[in-house]
């Protein structure tokens, strides 16, 4: 082996080795095990949610596939519908070629696929850098043959059923892309406005209860005053009880518009009285269905004040009866232009009460970067309601289980307040709609206009249109676990890996599609009885990782860490550059890279993936939030070069030896026993924190084992047996070596696949492992029979004995190479046991000269102390060291310690400090102190024993 581990030297070969051979497959044996990936975005690259998740899939999929089920990790990718046009049409722009429209759907389509072969493929390249054991070969994507089929099966049998309808309601509009967008495809962000107070003149001469002629409304958004339906107030409020059900002249416009009664209003904000405007407003839109108002649209789809408004009654259809004129001053102006108009206009009129300052949150577009509007819309929507109460009964009766359980509360609270499902989008990239309109503007659904036509007997003279709408990317990967299978056809594969295991996901998608393909896979896949089949029997919901702050990682703030420079390392100038590159603000850019310059002054060093993967793992508690934390990365790093060490100890001791591989004697020391039973107590546990999920559990417990009780504890104690044991006591050791270095590779390997790979390719054929591949090989099982308890009682005592031994040397400044002599006072029979049978070995790794036991009730020579249970392992200062000179050293400390600890308290005795200070600062600041003053506490007690010698 290398002197040295360096990643880079193995693991893109190994990985290249490991997709080759097929090792990702299905097996075809033993019970299967099925994990469906969240499909990133055809246009994504691997952020840290992907690689953190993956690795716990990767980590659940290795861990079965050794465990003898037949493993299947489903590869896949979605189309994106806003994501990948926009990159298609920012490329046409950049080469200066036509524009979407002047080439035309299909040939706008045709690029974007020749983009998707060129550059779609960035996500997949790096994920196999992550070590994933995806099986490739059956990767999918939401836009191939198979699953397009799937989805057009999926609407027209929904339609047939009378769960798919076309209908106008009030959608999140994006005026930019000019398309409906989902609620997880807006931004809200806090922004800086103004409320503006608005006076209504009331009708027919009516007057207020303070005499006033005039309601006071408040709105952050008076350019859709235009659209306004009613002014609200509520019932119980006694200050307009007589106004309810007279009207008000709206200004500007001058329509009659009613004064409603509605328990929606807070008589507590501002005058108590809401303008309503069902057209705009979501809120709004819900009181104008409850009081059958009019709902009338001011805005195009490009946000520009319309000519006239559009009126429609609450079920969409067009009501002719009302008229919402629009001043000629105000029809084209874009929506906030025209509130600049209307705010002048009102303000002449009188009819401006006062303006304040308003924080509000403002919905954006992620894509677009725009302000969201609420608009009126014609779109294609699921009927969800039935479809919903068998989702939530299948969580309800724990067909499926939310890890951690609290998650189910989420998933319950939307599914019993569930709206019918918006699925349709105005782009051209996606799942065309299988809807055709004859010039009636009939609609026919099928799939396919053969179909249309053959199944509503329509000659070949009716000219059909197709819709020009997609669907909702949310609605193809609402199938993902069974379309990818081959559905709808009953393939191997579906009736093989379906029902799925474990979906591992984030909080925030729980809804938009965990919820959505528990209720499409119960509706359309029974089992033989009939009974509706869940889409997966586990939903895993990890955190969302923040940086060491505690901040969302995002580009504005640049903070964002691409988990490959982590893996690579990156210099500091490419890691600017790579944060502040496309910025177009100067000063913000600047502030970032002062930001970077500061966190990473050296740049990213090259940590591998099994550090990341191992940190990820450690990182992966139950909470919702997870700081990242660049200190235990490295330190994973360092945990990766000592299993590397110790692996090299381990062969150099038993390559070319005797390690029992062809028989003979062997005889285990203690140590050999203990290390065996510690290794199955560390089997047992890290099998019960993954079947628990719980893998920080399981990366804690593996460390435990592998640095403290293996490398630091077992290496050391096998040294006086391969140096001086007979030869069937060396032989045990060096079996025991491999076997249990062998096993904790393969307990390692779903988590830290890579370095386990390298060394056990190593160490099988002196372990007697057979196979090529340690992902092949079986997951170690706990084995009760090679825990010997009083074994592992004995050495625990032997550890404390050197632990003592040791940290008396420490804290006297004793040499550890010296020899030094110890008595033992207290000691049981049980300690003179373990002492006779162990003196060897104490005397070997404690650097001991003599040990000897103190007769009952003699107190010995003044000596530096430590406790093993009961007896006291006493050092006798005396001719061990210079009195004098110790004391003057340690005053010299003590004088140094207790100007940091007033340091210290008088930096946190400082109120302006205190009360500026963020929380994380205080809290180090805090450590700090008790640091100190610990550290102040022990050496004046060692100050006191050297004076008393």
């Amino acid at each position: 082996m290398e002197t040295k581990f360096n990643p880079s030297s193995i693991e893109q070969a190994l990985y290249q080795a490991w997709e080759e051979k097929g090792y990702f497959k299905p097996s075809g044996q033993g019970e299967a095990y099925c994990i469906m990936i969240p499909p990133p975005n055809v246009t994504g690259s691997l952020h840290m949610g992907h690689a953190f998740q993956q690795t716990i899939m990767d980590a659940l999929t290795r861990y079965k596939r050794m465990d003898g089920y037949n493993a299947l990790w489903q590869m896949g990718t979605d189309h994106a519908g806003i994501a990948t046009q926009m990159v298609v049409e920012r490329k046409l722009a950049a080469e200066n070629g036509p524009s979407r429209h002047e080439l035309g759907r299909e040939k706008f389509i045709e690029k974007i696929w020749d983009w998707k072969a060129e550059s779609g493929g960035t996500i997949t390249k790096q994920m196999r850098r992550l070590g994933n054991s995806l099986d490739w070969e059956r990767e999918r994507f939401t836009m191939d043959e198979g699953l397009s089929n799937a989805v057009k099966e999926v609407f027209v049998r929904l339609y047939q059923d009378d769960l798919i309808y076309r209908g106008k309601r009030l959608v999140n509009w994006d005026p930019k892309l000019q398309t409906a967008i989902s609620d997880l495809e807006v931004e809200n962000k806090d922004k800086q406005g103004s409320i503006w107070h608005l006076r209504y003149p009331l009708a027919d001469g009516q007057k207020t209860a303070t005499g006033h002629d005039y309601l006071v409304v408040a709105t952050t958004r008076p350019e859709t005053m235009l659209g306004d339906s009613a002014v609200a107030v509520n019932p119980k409020d006694e200050r307009y009880q007589d106004l309810i059900g007279k009207e008000i002249i709206l200004p500007i416009v001058n329509r009659r518009v009613p004064i409603i009664a509605d328990d929606y209003v807070d008589m507590e904000f501002g005058t108590g009285c809401v303008k309503i405007t069902p057209a705009h407003d979501f809120n709004d839109y819900e009181v104008g269905k409850r009081h059958q108002l009019p709902l009338i649209n001011v805005l195009s789809p490009t946000a520009e004040i319309l000519v006239s408004g559009e009126v429609y009654f609450t079920d969409g259809t067009a009501n002719t009866q009302e008229k919402a004129e629009i001043p000629e001053n105000l029809q084209g102006l874009e929506r906030f232009a025209a509130r600049k108009a209307i705010i002048a206009q009102l303000e002449t009129e009188a009819l401006l009460e006062k303006i304040e300052p308003h924080n509000n949150k403002v919905p954006y577009g992620d894509r677009s970067g725009v302000v969201i509007e609420p608009l009126l819309t014609d779109q294609w929507y699921v009927r969800v309601a039935e479809m919903a109460k068998t989702a939530t009964e299948a969580v309800e009766n724990g067909d499926i289980q939310f890890v951690p359980k609290q998650y189910e509360n989420m998933y319950f609270s939307w599914m019993r307040d569930i709206q019918d499902w918006c699925i349709s989008r105005q782009l051209w990239w996606g799942h065309r709609i299988p809807a055709w309109y004859d010039e009636s503007g009939k609609v026919y659904v099928g799939r396919n206009e053969e179909e249309v036509r053959k199944n509503h007997n329509l000659s070949a003279d009716i000219e059909l249109s197709q819709d020009d709408d997609v669907l909702d990317t949310w609605f193809s990967s609402a199938l993902w676990t069974f379309s990818t299978l081959g559905w709808p056809e009953n393939t191997d594969d579906l009736k093989t890996f379906h029902p799925t295991d474990v979906l591992v996901t984030g909080f925030d998608i729980i809804f938009f599609w965990v919820a959505r393909m528990i209720m499409m896979t119960m509706h359309f896949i029974k089992d033989e009885n009939g009974k509706p089949q869940v889409p997966f029997k586990t939903v895993y919901v990890t955190g969302l990782i923040r940086d060491e702050e505690g901040n969302k990682m995002s580009k504005s703030k640049g903070n964002v860490i691409d988990p490959l420079d982590m893996i690579d390392g990156i210099s500091l100038d490419a890691l600017v550059e790579k944060r502040t590159g496309n910025m177009m603000q100067p000063k913000l850019a600047e502030k970032i890279k002062k930001r970077t310059e500061k966190e990473f002054a050296q740049g990213i060093e090259a940590h591998g993936t099994d550090a990341l993967r191992f940190t990820l793992t450690a990182l992966a508690s139950t909470g919702r939030d997870i700081n990242w934390d660049m200190k235990r990365l490295e330190g994973y790093r360092n945990f990766c070069n000592k299993i590397w060490n110790a692996s090299r100890y381990v062969l150099m001791n038993t390559e070319a030896q005797d390690c029992g591989q062809k028989g003979g004697e062997t005889e285990l020391s203690l140590a050999d026993k203990w290390i065996l039973g510690r290794l199955q107590e560390t089997i047992q546990t890290t099998r019960q924190h993954i079947d628990n999920y719980r893998f920080d559990l399981v990366a804690q417990t593996l460390y435990e084992f592998s640095w403290n009780q293996f490398c630091d504890w077992y290496l050391e104690l096998t040294k006086p047996v391969l140096n001086e044991g007979s030869e069937i006591q060396q032989r045990g050791t060096r079996q025991t070596l491999v076997t249990v270095l062998e096993s904790l590779l393969r307990l390692m390997h779903p988590v830290m696949p890579f370095i386990t790979e390298e060394i056990w390719q190593r160490i099988a054929p002196l372990a007697k492992a057979n196979g090529e591949t340690i992902m092949q090989q079986p997951y170690p099982v706990y084995q009760a029979q090679l825990v010997e308890e009083s074994a592992i009682a004995d050495v625990e005592w032997l550890k404390q004995f050197i632990l003592g031994v040791r940290n008396i040397r420490g804290e006297m400044n004793i040499s550890p190479n010296k020899p030094i002599s110890v008595l033992l006072r207290n000691a049981s029979s049980d300690d003179q046991r373990r002492l006779n049978n162990n003196k060897n070995f104490l005397q070997s790794l404690a650097k001991l000269e003599s040990i000897e036991v103190l007769p009952a009730g003699e107190k010995g020579p003044a000596s530096a102390t430590a406790f093993v249970g009961d007896m006291e392992i006493l050092i006798p200062m005396a001719g061990l060291i210079d009195k004098g000179a110790e004391l003057a050293r340690l005053q010299k400390a003590i004088d140094k310690a207790e100007k940091e600890v007033a340091r210290v308290v008088g930096k946190l005795s400082n109120e302006k400090f205190v009360n500026n200070a963020p929380a994380h600062v205080l809290d180090k600041e805090k450590a700090k102190q008790a640091e100190a003053e610990s550290a102040l506490h022990k050496l004046k007690e060692q100050f006191n024993e050297i004076s008393a010698i």
